[in-house]
């Protein structure tokens, strides 16, 4: 397997192992009030990498392109800042971390999308 596409499913392990301790703790205090951060984290961090790290391994070209490797930067990143930025608007701290986290992924699944156009298989 590629390597980008061994980061983005470490990525994706590292992000639902995080999920899945969140959980645990919401569930065993009672406190779910942070449920839709934990949502997005596993929905992102886990399904969005281990999809995008699934692409990766299928098609050799991308992964070892240039945008492939600035497409796991910027879905890192996206992830670090739009999570903690949605705790932060449900907890009445700001909005504007999960507004730039928000746009942040949208530029990686657009990234994504330009990747997967530039390295498509002709029919």
């Amino acid at each position: 397997m590629n390597t980008l596409a061994t980061r983005f499913y470490l990525a994706a392990g590292i992000f639902a192992l995080c999920g899945m301790v969140w959980g645990i703790q919401m569930s065993a205090t009672g406190d779910h009030s942070l449920s839709p951060a934990h949502g997005h984290l596993n929905l992102i961090g886990f399904v969005a990498m281990a999809v995008f790290g699934t692409y990766y391994a299928l098609v050799p070209s991308a992964a070892a392109s240039k945008l492939g490797s600035a497409h796991f930067g910027l879905a890192i990143v996206s992830v670090v800042v739009l999570i903690p930025g949605i705790v932060r608007a449900i907890s009445e701290q700001g909005e504007a971390l999960a507004k730039i986290g928000s746009i942040l992924a949208v530029l990686s699944m657009l990234l994504f999308l330009v990747v997967m156009i530039r390295h498509r298989k002709p029919v």
